[in-house]
């Protein structure tokens, strides 16, 4: 079947629909990786978003359901140059697209997704709609993108009862705004007891668990949408307890502190973005997928100090707190399908339970 994706500012572009057939407006952003697919449509950072993937073809290697990072995909639409008809590889379970439509998710291809995308990178994220069909009706589509707007996707993806995994010595409670498998992989490979804990739960609810540590995890959308969480995170920094956070946790716990974020231009997303560990002026490729960042001229340096930057535009990466008891990152570094250059932070974290401080 046809399909039509119109953005904000009226431009079209016309190809082919794939997954499940059926109009969807959402916030369209790209992805620069060339493999990882699988992993990114289960993000559940990715909700409410229409993903363009600037790689050509996608879905040659299939789906393998056991390197999902969450229960199903959480994306608007998957927006592709090509997709792949065979699927070769041993562990594959299905293909793309009956993937996709398995889980109700639109699907797009065969337009020129480098030219959308320097669209996006010279006009910015904008909102946009997918209308599949002949004679899609562009007055009813201007007025749909128009309406559309992003709300807070955070209660839709965070866990709703608690869960446990592994059952080692290092007991661990994780603020779960979205939180990757990967990131509890992470933890438990390293020996750790990690138990859930859902976006809005409080201080109480999560000490009761008797934790070592705390992981804030990553999440979707607009930071300062999340007041709950902010002001349980204030708490759980006085408090003193050790504190890793990532992504959307790094962006909340910020705000806690009294620091401000703002949203980028087209955002964050792909698995080879450069950044720059200030302690060790060494550089790191890492995995990121975020539209928001903390401003680096409000981080109060009585506070904080900013330890990671970004060598692409030179926004907040890292911050270490002055408690020497609290670290977060703006990327990914559980990241699958890669790379793993800072897998290191969660010995860090590790570490820093095991004497009290960095």
């Amino acid at each position: 079947m046809k399909a039509l994706l119109m953005l904000e500012n009226g431009m079209t572009f016309e190809g082919h629909g794939f997954g499940e057939e059926r109009d969807v407006a959402c916030e369209v952003v790209f992805n620069s990786a060339m493999c990882g697919y699988p992993e990114l449509l289960t993000d559940p950072s990715y909700a409410g978003q229409g993903v363009v993937m600037t790689y050509p073809m996608i879905g040659n290697y299939g789906i393998c359901i056991e390197d999902a990072e969450s229960c199903k995909p959480w994306l608007s639409a998957f927006i592709v140059h090509g997709v792949s008809g065979l699927a070769s590889n041993f562990r594959c379970d299905m293909d793309l697209d009956s993937y996709l439509k398995n889980n109700h998710i639109p699907g797009m291809y065969g337009i020129d997704t480098r030219a959308l995308t320097r669209v996006l990178r010279e006009s910015g994220t904008m909102k946009g709609m997918i209308a599949y069909g002949d004679n899609p009706d562009l007055d009813q589509m201007k007025k749909t993108i128009e309406e559309f707007r992003m709300v807070s996707c955070v209660p839709q993806v965070s866990v709703q009862n608690g869960h446990v995994y592994g059952d080692g010595p290092v007991r661990i409670a994780l603020h779960d705004y979205g939180v990757k498998q990967n990131i509890i992989r992470c933890l438990v490979q390293r020996g750790c007891t990690v138990k859930c804990f859902a976006h809005d739960c409080s201080m109480e609810d999560m000490l009761a668990f008797k934790p070592d540590g705390i992981m804030l995890s990553n999440g979707p959308g607009d930071p300062q949408a999340n007041t709950k969480a902010i002001a349980e995170l204030r708490r759980i920094y006085d408090y003193g307890i050790p504190t890793f956070g990532i992504c959307l946790g790094h962006q909340l716990m910020a705000l806690s502190q009294g620091f401000d974020t703002y949203k980028l231009k087209y955002g964050h997303r792909g698995i080879n973005h450069p950044v720059k560990e200030l302690a060790s002026n060494r550089v790191y490729i890492t995995s990121q997928n975020h539209g928001f960042v903390v401003n680096a001229e409000t981080v109060d340096p009585k506070k904080a100090e900013v330890s990671f930057v970004s060598m692409n535009d030179g926004s907040v990466e890292g911050l270490t707190y002055e408690n020497r008891r609290v670290f977060t990152v703006q990327f990914h570094p559980e990241a699958c399908g890669g790379p793993k250059d800072t897998g290191f932070l969660f010995d860090r974290f590790l570490t820093m339970i095991k004497k009290g401080s960095l």
